[in-house]
């Protein structure tokens, strides 16, 4: 069957991406009133804003917002655009404040939103009413365990139906601390990659690539004593061995056995003798808490999780939340922020940052790997019209569980987003 966008032929066990998806300012420019103005989209962490006051500033579906906590400590998002004349009313990226101020006219709004004082109101007429000029809101605002996301589609599904299955793999991740509570540590991490942004999406599960992109990473896991074997299998080109799983509604993940001799929380490489105590006591707390079986699948499995359209959870070398937005139809923005138990100690936190560094940080053995892998797959499309088919067919036909090797995850993706891109507005 072809669609616009895809070959999707199960007979003929076939699936083509029409390149043209990856180039077209036109598809940008639908993909904007198709998907993201259709699904719900990731805000920001409960822990970002944890006292009353606090807020940050960031562009979510191309649109500023403004996330915060009033002063009674509810969360809100606004719309960072001034009701006068459309200005940007916080231009701070993050701190705490009772309210913001346009520096334009001086229009100045509570952190709740309501329109507090407009210089000069005895010029306005008496039907001018303040109470009608709040900070506009997204018409859906909801959360799931400290996650929260926007949606442009007033009749939208509720979040946690939007979530479905997916929901699952994020209570792994949470219940990774003894209260359940996870918080964003300190620091983001901001890059622009010269790519279209659902290269991303791709490359976030695509386990295909790690032997050839990130064979240094593998060299240096080997050497750091962490027992690196390729498990015998059709299919099978990883130190790893799991599965591609379909959530529903676009989402979807890995689940993977662990490296072996991989210690709990995921922290890679494995740390010196010092540090066995402290993971021995983080496994008896799990085990105790979650009985043995979910504690395993807890501590053992590693997982990355995608919230169709643009929010990726990476439950590997450390807990990493990762959102990207297209700039342009061959540019998009990526922000990635480490996540730990608030529980934690200090020693703890330490490891967990360094595995974020070692693996995901500007200078580590992931990430400028996967930028260049990214940019020139985008520099290689520019001969999109003379060869417009990009072959997605790994994994096709086969009647046992799609590896994480394959690309099962991959079309998962293109099937929901072709689908929406179909859909009459």
């Amino acid at each position: 069957m072809r669609d616009a966008f895809i070959i999707d032929d199960a007979r003929e066990k076939k699936f083509l991406l029409n390149r043209e998806a990856l180039v077209s300012p036109s598809v940008l420019q639908a993909e904007m009133k198709k998907v993201f103005a259709k699904c719900w989209i990731y805000v920001g962490h409960a822990s970002e804003i944890k006292a009353p006051g606090d807020f940050v500033t960031r562009r979510v579906t191309g649109r500023p917002i403004i996330f915060c906590r009033d002063h009674s400590g509810e969360i809100h998002c606004f719309f960072n655009t001034c009701r006068h004349r459309g200005a940007i009313v916080c231009t701070e990226p993050a701190g705490n404040r009772r309210g913001f101020r346009c520096i334009y006219h001086g229009w100045a709004y509570v952190n709740d939103g309501k329109l507090a004082g407009v210089p000069g109101a005895d010029a306005y007429a008496d039907t001018f009413d303040k109470n009608e000029l709040g900070l506009r809101r997204p018409p859906r605002f909801e959360s799931y365990r400290g996650f929260w996301f926007l949606c442009l589609d007033k009749d939208a599904p509720s979040l946690e139906t939007y979530l479905g299955k997916a929901k699952d793999y994020m209570d792994l991740v949470l219940d990774q601390s003894p209260s359940g509570t996870m918080e964003i540590l300190t620091g983001v991490q901001d890059y622009d990659i010269a790519a279209n942004w659902k290269l991303m999406v791709e490359n976030s599960v695509d386990d295909y690539h790690i032997p050839t992109t990130h064979s240094t990473w593998l060299a240096y896991m080997a050497n750091s004593g962490v027992g690196i074997h390729v498990p015998q299998g059709e299919g099978l080109v990883l130190p790893t061995k799991g599965w591609a799983i379909d959530l529903g509604n676009g989402h979807f993940t890995t689940d993977n056995i662990n490296f072996r001799g991989r210690p709990v929380a995921k922290w890679i490489p494995i740390y010196g003798e010092d540090a066995k105590p402290e993971m021995d006591e983080i496994r008896r707390e799990l085990v105790e808490r979650l009985g043995p079986d979910r504690a395993n699948r807890v501590a053992d499995t590693n997982r990355n999780l995608v919230i169709f359209p643009n929010l990726v959870i990476n439950d590997g070398s450390s807990v990493t939340v990762r959102t990207f937005y297209p700039e342009n139809a061959a540019k998009m923005h990526v922000s990635a922020w480490a996540f730990g138990p608030v529980e934690e100690s200090e020693t703890a936190r330490a490891r967990r940052l360094d595995a974020f560094l070692t693996f995901y940080g500007p200078g580590g053995f992931a990430t400028p790997d996967d930028v260049e892998a990214l940019e020139l797959v985008q520099q290689g499309l520019a001969n999109w019209e003379d060869d417009p088919w990009s072959e997605m067919s790994r994994g096709m036909g086969k009647e046992s569980a799609q590896l994480n090797s394959d690309e099962h995850h991959l079309r998962i993706f293109w099937r929901r987003w072709n689908q929406l891109m179909e859909a009459a507005q």
